[in-house]
């Protein structure tokens, strides 16, 4: 159940679903999730500074249970990640920065419970 959280300067109209589509399948294949099991967040037109720059950026935060916990699965979803945000909003990649947040099953709650029960 990961949880994408994209922070932006960029407008919304720059984030229609189907690009939502696009980052929902990217990232999902890249963890080994199910997409139905994705939750994704844009936050655009925010007042933003990267590396003292007010330039179009990203900031994007993934947690996830089990797919964000170790230094080689980092990277490679990375890779990943920067490569499609690259591509499908013409940014550089010193505009884009990735956090990444390991979640335990009792840390995310769902129907009622936490995914440790489920």
């Amino acid at each position: 159940m990961p949880f994408i959280d994209v922070e932006t300067n960029l407008p919304a109209n720059k984030f229609p679903e189907e690009f939502l589509q696009k980052l929902c399948s990217t990232i999902a294949a890249v963890l080994g999730k199910p997409e139905d099991r994705m939750n994704i967040s844009v936050k655009s037109g925010l007042a933003m500074l990267v590396a003292g720059s007010s330039a179009p950026c990203v900031l994007l935060s993934v947690s996830a249970i089990g797919a964000t916990d170790t230094a080689d699965k980092n990277k490679e979803t990375s890779t990943h990640i920067f490569k499609f945000l690259t591509e499908e909003l013409g940014l550089s990649e010193d505009r884009i920065a990735i956090r990444f947040y390991p979640l335990e099953p009792w840390q995310v709650g769902k129907k009622g419970t936490v995914m440790t029960f489920l």
